[in-house]
């Protein structure tokens, strides 16, 4: 990692991930979106874009977008979607080869997403598979989107029976976030995102899971995202810079998660059918990883593997995000069912990533089913979470 400027001085931080598909910097700033152009220009030549955004997202920042493209000579144009889990869909794909077709995109052409993790898996699926694949650009606008998925190159759109079941790995040209859209980032959205920064503590960095925990344990009297925009800004983007440079290293030894990358999922396994579940229309996706890392920890510790008093740490900490509690119509059957469509699957064998302690995980195959079904009646009972 290294620290950057650019127009007007505005300080940067830039990370280099490295894969054997390509090498990509991301950069991460206040008011980074108003330096769109000029990064994007630095790395591809003028040329009509195709920005992908949400209503939402684009009425905030979209006329900044294509200001800072037409500024450089690009040609943009904008798509507004509706937003939300629906638009992972083929159909929303298929809607947006036409968009391009008709614009007369060529594979000079740029696909940029402008938005969350909904609209950068989107853009980037139709960007992998428009004419054999096109370049793309992450312009995150969450907190989850930041730390999480414009990074690493995993695009998708979702099958009824299954979340992302039908992707790609496919490394984005460049990542440009702008730490300064979180300001208009719903409280829940923000939590969202910080259950996957919470993510890398876990697995990863023990130290960061502790700043963490210093941080939101400490503050109950404040909202999380109060604390970190308001009274912490400048330690909020370096825990994004930390958590992308993590997803940068396990990237880097494993691009298509055969190995060290699977890690990443944990929460997941659960947390997908918890989502898959409801129909992916009651959870964001962060609230359902957070659930899951829980029950994965719940697991983990009835098989033995870690300590209870980290399972207690790792609870309490999610429970500063405020998750939603289960709908009552959801029960045990139903998300039992969801867990055999998980991509994860290895044949007839469920895969989980469980925690043995604060930065340290494992891979577990199938674990007895009358456990996995404890710890999903025991989160459906409130027990947990």
């Amino acid at each position: 990692m290294n620290t950057s400027t650019t127009a007007g001085e505005k300080k940067m931080y830039k990370v280099k991930i490295r894969t054997e598909q390509k090498t990509y910097p991301v950069y991460l700033g206040q008011k980074a979106l108003d330096s769109t152009g000029q990064l994007i220009s630095a790395i591809l030549p003028p040329c009509t874009a195709l920005v992908v955004s949400d209503k939402n997202v684009a009425a905030h920042y979209g006329e900044k977008c294509l200001k800072s493209l037409r500024d450089k000579s690009f040609e943009p144009f904008l798509e507004v979607l509706e937003g939300g889990e629906k638009e992972k869909s083929l159909s929303s794909a298929a809607a947006l080869y036409s968009r391009a077709l008709e614009a007369g995109m060529d594979r000079s052409s740029v696909i940029i997403a402008l938005g969350g993790g909904v609209i950068g898996d989107l853009a980037g699926f139709v960007a992998a598979t428009y004419l054999r694949g096109v370049p793309y650009v992450q312009l995150p606008t969450t907190l989850l989107a930041m730390v999480d998925s414009s990074v690493g190159g995993k695009v998708a759109v979702n099958h009824p029976l299954g979340k992302n079941l039908i992707g790609a790995f496919y490394q984005p040209t460049l990542v440009v976030a702008d730490g300064s859209t979180l300001h208009t980032l719903p409280e829940r959205e923000f939590n969202a995102g910080l259950a996957e920064l919470i993510k890398y503590g876990i697995i990863w960095d023990k130290k960061l899971f502790e700043r963490l925990e210093l941080s939101l344990s400490n503050n109950k009297n404040t909202t999380p995202k109060k604390h970190f925009l308001e009274m912490n800004c400048s330690r909020l983007l370096k825990h994004i810079v930390s958590a992308v440079i993590i997803k940068g290293k396990i990237v880097s030894q494993d691009e298509r998660e055969k190995d060290l990358r699977r890690i990443l999922n944990f929460g997941h396994t659960f947390g997908h059918a918890l989502e898959a579940g409801t129909g992916f229309h009651y959870y964001l996706h962060g609230e359902a990883v957070a659930c899951g890392m829980a029950m994965a920890a719940r697991l983990a510790a009835l098989l033995g593997i870690l300590d209870p008093l980290f399972v207690q740490r790792i609870i309490a900490l999610l429970k500063c995000l405020h998750v939603p509690p289960p709908p009552l119509e959801l029960n045990r059957d139903t998300v039992i069912e969801a867990l055999f469509y998980d991509k994860k699957k290895e044949g007839k064998e469920l895969v989980f990533i469980l925690p043995v302690s604060l930065g340290k995980t494992t891979v577990c195959k199938t674990p007895p089913a009358p456990l996995i079904e404890r710890v999903i009646e025991e989160y459906l009972g409130g027990e947990l979470i």
